[in-house]
């Protein structure tokens, strides 16, 4: 029902309001209330260099040369098209919607869930292959919001972007992969870095609960439609396709085969309007956000289907291989240069990587006690003003250090640095 959500939106009337709009530290006004402090989370995000550089991070398919292949940046255009499309029928704080959207994948690792799992293996090597995983985007999304990613205020100052505690917890609560009906937000308030686990903690608001549902309806069409472009779908996966079409959505009430929604017309125009229409028709204050049974059952079979027949193919296991080993090779070389951090220099060989040996001592001097070679006062003459996030004399925050630096790469980057270390 339209406006449905109207009385539980994120507004100035709404007893989780205070909470919502609170920042850590306040930042500088404008002079005007032209924006409200979600468009302002919204801009800032849309800003940073990390939301820019999801143009050239994977989405499915690894460092496309294919124009018109989704990235990681059209994904989250297309979750922010989804979560505002229902957030503004349900009633809900459109506003609020579209920054957790823009902002959601800020903290994705190069090459995709694979550049994720290797960041996380390489986390774990001290902890156990079983402990709880150390590296989720989801998490560090909201560490990149917190302590990375930097705007310039009116004097010129790099600054963190703090914002607001209802878009922070859209970042880390966003995990729209585990299969939930009737999903409602939580009622209290939390240090976000409490959460251990994607997935497992709802989000705070409504507005961030349809993202969480908007980042699998965004997903599922177009990952099939880029499977096509690049002939990874046999015929037999569309006739697997069908199958599962006609068993769940495919028909009418009365049994009559529904023909556009068949075979290869599932595409994303199709599936994204049926499943937002769908949830929107279903969905209550009181059932929470939820799908019908048919299209809930489509959506696991859907999933099935794509990690049978996309996910795990042949051609994408075997460039797997490949950014394992790009990312791994980045982490053991800057690895080598922490006795030369601690004493304020990187080594020469470092520097002959025009890329890597730049930016990775830039990332050193913004975010770290790395003094280059004495000078204490370098970030400031720089004018960032960061947090010192690491330690460079402490091995395990060093670690967590460079992995951070190449999470924040894009394909092409990591690609770039890799070629820079095993070229002579």
């Amino acid at each position: 029902m339209k406006d449905a959500f109207l009385a539980v939106r994120t507004d100035v009337l709404h007893h989780k309001w205070n909470d919502a709009i609170r920042r850590e530290v306040e930042i500088y006004g404008r002079g005007n209330v032209i924006r409200s402090e979600f468009e302002r989370d919204y801009t800032r995000l849309l800003h940073s260099q990390a939301y820019r550089r999801l143009k050239h991070k994977t989405q499915v398919f690894f460092a496309p040369h294919n124009d018109h292949v989704c990235t990681r940046m059209e994904h989250v255009q297309h979750v922010a098209s989804v979560a505002s499309t229902i957030a503004k029928y349900l009633g809900l704080n459109v506003q609020l919607t579209e920054a957790i959207a823009i902002g959601h994948d800020i903290g994705h690792a190069p090459f995709g869930h694979h550049g994720e799992d290797c960041l996380n293996a390489l986390m774990q090597q001290k902890t156990g292959a079983n402990a709880p995983k150390k590296f989720w985007h989801e998490r560090n999304s909201l560490f990149f919001a917190d302590y990375i990613e930097t705007l310039p205020n009116p004097d010129g100052i790099e600054k963190t972007l703090n914002l607001t505690y209802a878009v922070r917890d859209g970042l880390i609560c966003h995990c729209g992969e585990i299969d939930q009906q009737g999903i409602r937000p939580r009622e209290d308030v939390i240090d976000l870095y409490s959460i251990k686990r994607p997935g497992l903690i709802q989000p705070f608001t409504w507005e961030g609960c349809v993202v969480k549902l908007a980042d699998k309806v965004a997903f599922l069409g177009r990952d099939m439609e880029d499977a096509r472009t690049y002939h990874i779908l046999d015929m037999g996966s569309y006739r697997q396709l069908r199958e599962i079409v006609e068993s769940t959505v495919g028909r009418s009430k009365n049994g009559v085969p529904l023909s556009h929604r068949s075979g290869k017309a599932v595409n994303t125009t199709v599936l994204i309007n049926d499943l937002i229409v769908d949830l929107c028709e279903q969905s209550s204050p009181e059932r929470g956000l939820c799908f019908s049974e048919q299209y809930a059952r489509f959506i696991t079979e859907l999933k099935k289907f794509a990690f049978s027949n996309i996910y795990n193919h042949w051609r994408l296991q075997e460039f797997q291989q490949y950014a394992t080993n790009v990312i791994e090779t980045i982490y053991r070389t800057l690895l080598r240069t922490q006795p030369y951090a601690k004493n304020g220099r990187i080594p020469q060989g470092l520097r002959n990587y025009t890329h890597l040996g730049t930016t990775f001592e830039d990332w050193l001097i913004r975010y770290t006690n790395y003094a280059p070679h004495g000078d204490t006062n370098r970030r400031r003459m720089l004018h960032y003003d960061t947090p010192t996030v690491f330690d460079v004399f402490d091995n395990e925050s060093f670690q967590k250090c460079i992995i951070e630096y190449i999470s924040g790469m894009t394909d092409q980057f990591a690609i770039t640095c890799f070629e820079e270390i095993i070229s002579f």
